[in-house]
C-alpha cells in the first residue's frame, strides 16, 4: 500500500472528456496531488501544484523513442529534436534561435494580415449559416503560421491534416491506426519542410524558416537540418492546434451563456485561455526525488500537470466556473510557466484577439445552430464542428 493519496479518475472516459471540470473539482477537494495506478503517474489538481511541476527544473521533459524504432523513426525524429521535448542546455540551444526570430517583429507585422485573412474567410460565409470551426477558426491559424514560417499557402490543407494526425498521438490511449497515420504524417511533413529549407538556403526570404536557416554557428546556436525541421513542425502544430481549440472552446462557452467579447478583447482572450483549456495535460519525469504538494515524486517517476484543473482552482480564481469576459487579474497556466513557457504565446494572443474582433464585428449577433460536435479527446480538448447563424 502506498502512503500517498490515490485517484481512480478515468481520463479516457467520455464523461471526463465531455466535461472534466466537475471531476477535477472533486479530486482537488480531496488532494492536490495523487497517484494514478492505471497510468503509473502522479496527477496534479491545484494551481499551486501544477505551477510547481512546471517550474521545478528537477522535473523534466525527457523524450524516449517509441518502439519499434524502425517504424516510429519519422515520428521520433520530429520529437527528439524539439525544444519542448528537451531540457537545458539542449532546450536552451534549440529555443534561442526561434526566440530571436520571433523577436524580429514577425508577429506584429502579421497583425494586419490576420485581419485580412479573417475577413476573407468570413466573406465566404455571407448569407448563410456556417461552421465557425471548419470555415473560420481552423483554416485561419494554419494560414497565419504558414505565412509566418514561409510555407506556401497551397499546402495549408495538408498542414491541417498532418498536424491533426500527429497530435492524436498525445492522447492517453491510441490505437494502431492512429500510430500509422502519425508516422505517415510525420514523414510527409518532414519532406515538405526539408524541401523548403533547401529553397531558403538558396534564396532567403523575410520569414522564420529563413531566419532559422541563417542561424550563425559563431554563437553556438547553429541548428542541424533535423533540428530546423523539428522546430518548424512544432511551430506549425502548436500554432494551429492551440489557436483553433482555444478559439472554439472559448467561443462555445460564450455563446452558450449569451456572452460576447468585453470592451477589452485582450481580457476576453485570457478568459478563453483559462476557462476551457485547449491543452489539459503536460507530463514531466523526475530526475531526482522531488516533493510536490506534500507528495514525494521519486526519481524516474512521472507526474502530469493538469492545466485545466489548475485554471479552475477556486483558491486562485473567484467564481472559477463562471466565464467573465473582463476577468482581471487572470493568472492562468494555459501557456505554461518556466523554461517551457510557450514561445508562440504573443502570436496566439494577437491572432485570437484579431479573429474574435473580426468575427463579432462582421456578425454582431451570433447563435448556435445545433449542438457543437466535440473531438471527444482529453489531452487536446476542442470541437470538430460548431454550427452558427449570425446577423
Amino acid at each position: 500500500m502506498r502512503s500517498v493519496p490515490t485517484t481512480s479518475i478515468d481520463l479516457t472516459s467520455p464523461e471526463v472528456a465531455a466535461d472534466p471540470y466537475p471531476h477535477f473539482a472533486r479530486e482537488r477537494a480531496a488532494h492536490e496531488v495523487a497517484w494514478h495506478e492505471e497510468t503509473q503517474r502522479y496527477l496534479t489538481f491545484s494551481h499551486a501544484a501544477v505551477s510547481a511541476v512546471q517550474r521545478d527544473r528537477r522535473l523534466g521533459r525527457l523524450w524516449t523513442d517509441k518502439e519499434p524504432r524502425e517504424t516510429m523513426e519519422p515520428f521520433n525524429l520530429l520529437h527528439r529534436n524539439q525544444m519542448m521535448e528537451n531540457e537545458p542546455p539542449v532546450h536552451t540551444r534549440l529555443r534561442r534561435p526561434v526566440a530571436r526570430a520571433f523577436a524580429r517583429g514577425h508577429v506584429e507585422r502579421l497583425r494586419p494580415r490576420v485581419r485580412e485573412l479573417a475577413g476573407e474567410l468570413l466573406d465566404e460565409t455571407a448569407g448563410s449559416g456556417f461552421d465557425v470551426i471548419g470555415d473560420f477558426a481552423e483554416p485561419l491559424p494554419v494560414l497565419v503560421i504558414a505565412e509566418l514560417l514561409g510555407v506556401p499557402k497551397v499546402h495549408a490543407p495538408d498542414l491541417r491534416d498532418w498536424s491533426q494526425a500527429i497530435v492524436r498521438m498525445y492522447e492517453v490511449e491510441r490505437d494502431q491506426a492512429t500510430v500509422d497515420a502519425a508516422v505517415r504524417a510525420s514523414t510527409d511533413f518532414a519532406t515538405l519542410v526539408r524541401e523548403l529549407v533547401a529553397e531558403r538556403r538558396k534564396d532567403p526570404q523575410d520569414d522564420l524558416v529563413s531566419d532559422l536557416v541563417a542561424t550563425s554557428s559563431t554563437d553556438g546556436d547553429s541548428l542541424t537540418e533535423d533540428e530546423i525541421v523539428a522546430s518548424v513542425v512544432l511551430l506549425l502544430n502548436a500554432g494551429h492546434e492551440a489557436s483553433v481549440n482555444v478559439f472554439g472552446n472559448g467561443f462555445v462557452a460564450m455563446l452558450q451563456r449569451g456572452l460576447r467579447p468585453g470592451p477589452d478583447p485582450a481580457l476576453t482572450v485570457e478568459e478563453m485561455l483559462r476557462f476551457d483549456s485547449a491543452l489539459q495535460l503536460f507530463e514531466r519525469t523526475a530526475t531526482e526525488d522531488v516533493e510536490i504538494g506534500g507528495v514525494v515524486v521519486e526519481e524516474g517517476q512521472k507526474i502530469c500537470a493538469l492545466l485545466g484543473a489548475a485554471n479552475r482552482d477556486p483558491a486562485v480564481f473567484a467564481d472559477p466556473d463562471t466565464f467573465l469576459v473582463d476577468r482581471d487579474p487572470n493568472p492562468h497556466l494555459a501557456f505554461g510557466v518556466g523554461v517551457h513557457f510557450c514561445l508562440g504565446a504573443p502570436l496566439a494572443r494577437m491572432e485570437l484577439a484579431e479573429s474574435l474582433g473580426t468575427l463579432f464585428t462582421r456578425y454582431p449577433v451570433l447563435r448556435l445552430d445545433g449542438d457543437p460536435v466535440s473531438r471527444g479527446t482529453f489531452v487536446l480538448r476542442g470541437y470538430e464542428s460548431v454550427p452558427v447563424v449570425g446577423a
